[in-house]
């Protein structure tokens, strides 16, 4: 059973794992499929989500939202994670001309509120700032969250991939601690380990999030030489550990950071699930983890 954790010091608690839909148009589930996916999950104790407004095109929260909408009542016992502020060309948004950024206040408000009629609730758990961007206003992206949260509409607030003097200025600008930093951690790039990405989270006693633990597919498949090198030493490790795969040794070897990063599982299948709830049991010794460091670097440590 998967525990809860709070992930800053004033709050939230979250689920230790997190189960992420960026990819839920791609699982080809039917609503009372996608409701049973959610419902297995949740018995395994990962009662967190992990959202944005654009992943699947947009479509994404609205499939989530009509499975939440076959059983309301699950409502209480999950905590949602979305973000905005990246806006994508898209037939549904005919007229924009390039991929660009937008944290302006009236931005904020409009993607919230469609977060909130897709997702079908009232309220979203973390609303995290998708991708820095280099025109972002801290004032007025403070006096957009101070309203959000006055009326009710998000609990808590975050940012993802931020560097720590980004999440620095943003902070310095609102009264709530942001509660996390959503960042891209697996062993083909963990570069926030070693730029003060996670040295900062520690410092603060916040955990940040991992997004793509199992580096999109590389890991698994890739043909550079690093891929190569890393699936050698995680198959290695898979059987020093008497781990199933090396996607369980992967999430430990996440987890091992001091930051305690929360890994996001981002399959739609119920057994990949439960043996990334298999792998919160799997602890490596500081020499097995840096065997994966000195793998994907290519040289040992200075």
């Amino acid at each position: 059973m998967v525990a809860k954790v709070t992930i800053a010091p004033q709050g939230p608690d979250l689920s230790e794992l997190v189960q992420g839909y960026w990819r839920l148009t791609e699982w080809g589930m039917s609503p009372q499929e996608r409701l049973t996916f959610l419902k297995q999950h949740v018995e395994l104790g990962i009662t967190t989500v992990d959202h944005a407004d654009i992943y699947g095109n947009y479509q994404c929260e609205s499939l989530f939202g009509e499975a939440l909408a076959l059983d309301p009542s699950l409502r209480e016992q999950l905590q949602i994670v979305t973000k905005c502020d990246i806006k994508l060309c898209s037939d549904q948004f005919p007229d924009r001309q390039i991929n660009h950024y937008d944290t302006s206040a009236a931005h904020i408000y409009q993607s919230v509120n469609n977060s909130l009629q897709r997702l079908g609730v009232s309220e979203i758990d973390v609303l995290l700032i998708h991708r820095p961007d280099v025109l972002m206003d801290a004032d007025e992206v403070a006096e957009a969250f101070t309203e959000l949260h006055k009326v009710g509409k998000v609990k808590h607030f975050g940012v993802s991939n931020f560097s720590p003097s980004q999440f620095n200025l943003l902070q310095s600008r609102i009264n709530k601690p942001l509660v996390t930093n959503q960042v891209e951690i697996n062993p083909l790039n963990f570069e926030v380990a070693h730029d003060g990405t996670l040295d900062q989270m520690q410092m603060l006693r916040t955990r940040p999030m991992a997004w793509s633990c199992l580096g999109g597919g590389a890991i698994f498949n890739g043909e550079s030489e690093q891929a190569q090198r890393v699936r050698s030493v995680l198959e290695e490790l898979r059987a020093e550990l008497g781990a199933e795969s090396i996607d369980q040794v992967i999430y430990a070897w996440v987890r091992a950071l001091p930051s305690k990063p929360l890994a996001i599982v981002g399959s739609g299948k119920i057994d990949r699930v439960k043996a990334a709830v298999a792998a919160l049991d799997l602890t490596l010794t500081r020499e097995q983890w840096f065997r994966v460091w000195v793998a994907s670097k290519g040289h040992g440590v200075p």
